[in-house]
């Protein structure tokens, strides 16, 4: 169980560097199919597994989105302007997601999300823009700013995957590069991780004791250090590919992972 874990924590460290993805499409699936396995659906693990999940995912987003952000600043890939409107709004969304994947069932938003994830992968296919880089530039209005960022913020958190399915095809738009927009994603998945990750931990303390030791809350803590081992080995792996990808080659892949979420969300 735990290696599986720490092979898709560096697999979730080397996209949140270069994608901006925060691992937690991959991380979990993959949680949840092992804790049900390992305690049974019927456990009061097995019963509370995706919140678990989801719960541990953006745990280890705040590690990898910090070291990655780290990365990026380090390399001077970071344009730290159009980052500071959508803080606030991406926070807000995160208590309203994380509010809601602890007292709602998530069908309907999954496949919202699903939706979503279709369109955008069409949309950088077939509309000029993404895949060539010339979006076009320019400020957002306060409006369109707190929409982005409420709904980056609630759904990313209430999945428990990074934001940057939604925040790189819209920086892409504004004219940014892909290294620019997969950089920005990860400052911009803290504040949706931390908020998320402070909820699930405080909201279900109480159920720690019933989830047995090593838990905080929902968060599986022998869980978290693993997958942030790896992911740290991961981002260290990656690092040197930081802005050595050709920008075009660099859109494709990641409407190649883009792809691969939407299987997974799918398929889950």
């Amino acid at each position: 169980m735990y290696l599986l874990l720490f092979l898709f924590g560096g697999l979730a460290g080397m996209t949140t560097l270069l994608f901006g993805f925060g691992g937690g499409f991959v991380v979990v699936p993959l949680l949840y199919a092992l804790l049900t396995a390992a305690h049974g659906a019927d456990s009061p693990v097995g019963l509370m597994a995706m919140q678990i999940a989801v719960a541990t995912s953006t745990g280890v987003m705040v590690v990898a989105a910090s070291l990655a952000t780290l990365r990026h600043h380090r390399a001077r890939t970071l344009e730290w302007r159009p980052l500071w409107p959508l803080v606030g709004y991406v926070a807000l969304g995160a208590i309203v997601g994380a509010f809601a994947a602890i007292s709602l069932r998530g069908d309907w938003v999954r496949w919202a999300f699903v939706l979503y994830l279709a369109i955008t992968i069409l949309d950088g296919i077939f509309r000029p823009g993404f895949l060539s880089g010339h979006g076009r530039a320019g400020t957002m209005s306060r409006s369109m700013t707190a929409g982005a960022g409420l709904m980056i913020g609630s759904v990313a958190a209430f999945l428990g995957v990074g934001g940057s399915v939604m925040t790189v095809p819209l920086l892409r738009r504004r004219g940014a590069s892909m290294v620019q927009a997969t950089g920005l994603a990860n400052p911009l998945t803290l504040p949706m991780a931390l908020t998320g990750t402070t909820v699930y931990v405080l909201l279900a303390w109480d159920r720690s004791e019933m989830l047995g030791p090593w838990h905080a809350g929902y968060l599986d803590l022998r869980a978290f250090l693993v997958l942030v081992i790896g992911a740290w080995l991961g981002i260290r792996l990656a690092s040197p590919l930081i802005g050595r990808i050709p920008d075009r080659l660099h859109a494709k892949a990641y409407l190649v992972l883009l792809v691969c979420a939407l299987m997974v969300m799918v398929v889950v």
